[in-house]
């Protein structure tokens, strides 16, 4: 092992979402191995991954089956792009893949990307692209929702609603906009369901009405919010967002980056709610992170409102370089066999109902507020005081002092502020989850 490749984190990198200034006080961990739900680090010390990486390794760690997949494709042919008239085999594979597992939601055509805020940037050019080639020049916002997580690059930043993702990269994209989120803990009308009517989804039509039907071209939603607090919608929410949009001739796109690919105990988040969106993103769980890929589906009516030939005006003038990589492809397709054939997605669903009974079960500890989930995706709120909901005021950096004593009793989660979310691989066992429980339990009680 190479004990000093931690300080050479610190020395040379500039790491994504990192106070680089706390690793003075709190050491790196660097990843050297990893085997289904765990990972060996520099030290040689082991870790259960209570959240999947970055909510993605679907498939677990150490599938040899994914890397000779592409490590073959790589051999046979390193990468040919997907511009003007071209593409390679296995970009071509995957798409019609894709579309197979999407068509009980409608879609019929893919186009793939390097990760997930490129596919959402995707999503958001067709939604504006294909109103304007309907002749709806002013139908051009997007409302998306106060503590969704879309991405990184501007488009999707500007429908990304976690402020403080946002302010230092302001003045953003225009056009966008914001309403509250299904977030019944703590609820933005003081309401509580059922007895609130969904007011949630009710401001989405209030919205549309107030920026008038002919300027709104999409919203834009997780199916469960991921980086914004795993925030689980209540009942009918959905089914109500679909009915609005659909009233008001607005594009419905899923952002399944998270939720794709067996997270939520179904292959893909909407089918818990059986929604049929316009445009549905992936990413993340896609190859389950062993090569970047992204990929936005779409109907057949927006495809062909974008059709054209050259010289018309009709292209869809967007791309990547590395759109269709033929090694990210084979890795998705492998990716896919496996969660289809070990039955991955109803493990999810087993694996999280567990998962969450568990975390249900240290509600009566003073400062666990609220416990909710769907398939391997759970979160567990910290409060001040469990009886009125009042949360520890920002300063105590409460959510980062228990990820922190969880991570020396060897266990990963993340922390979202005071929300610890979990959201481990798909092929984790009943010992690992216990173990996780009993680590946090032991921080709780200490805390």
């Amino acid at each position: 092992m190479n004990s000093d490749i931690r300080k050479d984190y610190a020395r040379y990198m500039w790491a994504p979402y990192t106070q680089m200034g706390d690793l003075a006080e709190e050491e790196p961990i660097v990843a050297v191995d990893g085997d289904g739900a765990t990972i060996v680090d520099s030290t040689g010390r082991e870790f259960i991954d209570g959240h999947a990486a970055l909510w993605l390794a679907n498939a677990g760690f150490g599938r040899t089956e994914i890397v000779e997949a592409a490590a073959e494709q790589m051999q046979k042919l390193s990468w040919f792009p997907s511009f003007g008239g071209m593409s390679n085999e296995t970009a071509v594979q995957l798409a019609k893949r894709l579309v197979e597992l999407t068509a009980p939601e409608g879609m019929s055509r893919a186009f793939l990307s390097s990760g997930g805020s490129e596919a959402v940037e995707t999503a958001l050019k067709m939604a504006r692209q294909y109103w304007k080639l309907r002749g709806h020049d002013r139908k051009f916002k997007i409302i998306s929702r106060r503590k969704a997580y879309h991405g990184v690059t501007f488009g999707a930043l500007s429908a990304t609603g976690v402020s403080q993702n946002r302010r230092l990269f302001e003045p953003l994209v225009p056009g966008f906009r914001h309403i509250e989120p299904p977030y019944c803990y703590r609820c933005p009308y003081g309401l509580e369901h059922p007895e609130c009517g969904l007011a949630c989804a009710e401001e989405l039509a209030r919205t549309i009405a107030f920026e008038s039907p002919d300027t709104v071209a999409a919203f834009i939603a997780e199916p469960v919010m991921g980086a914004g607090g795993v925030i689980v919608p209540p009942d009918g929410y959905w089914q109500r967002v679909e009915e609005i949009c659909r009233a008001n001739d607005v594009l419905l796109i899923a952002d399944e980056v998270i939720t794709g690919f067996g997270r939520t105990g179904k292959m893909f988040g909407v089918r818990n709610w059986d929604v049929k969106p316009d445009i549905m993103v992936f990413a993340k769980g896609l190859t389950s992170g062993y090569l970047p890929l992204g990929a936005t589906l779409t109907r057949e009516e927006i495809f062909e409102v974008c059709l054209g030939k050259w010289g018309e005006g009709r292209e869809f003038r967007h791309g990547t370089t590395y759109s269709g990589h033929p090694a990210a492809a084979a890795a998705a397709l492998e990716n896919i066999r496996i969660i289809e054939d070990e039955s991955l997605v109803q493990r999810a669903a087993e694996m999280g109902e567990y998962l969450v009974e568990g975390l249900r079960d240290l509600s009566h500890l003073p400062h666990v507020g609220d416990v909710d989930g769907l398939g391997l995706l759970a979160r567990l709120e910290l409060v001040a005081d469990a009886k009125t909901r009042e949360p520890f005021p920002a300063s105590e950096l409460m959510g980062l002092k228990v990820n922190r004593k969880m991570l020396k009793r060897g266990v990963i989660i993340r922390p979202l502020g005071d929300v610890m979310s979990f959201s481990p691989p798909l092929v984790i066992t009943r010992g690992e989850i216990d173990a996780i429980l009993l680590a946090l339990r032991e921080v709780l009680e200490e805390i």
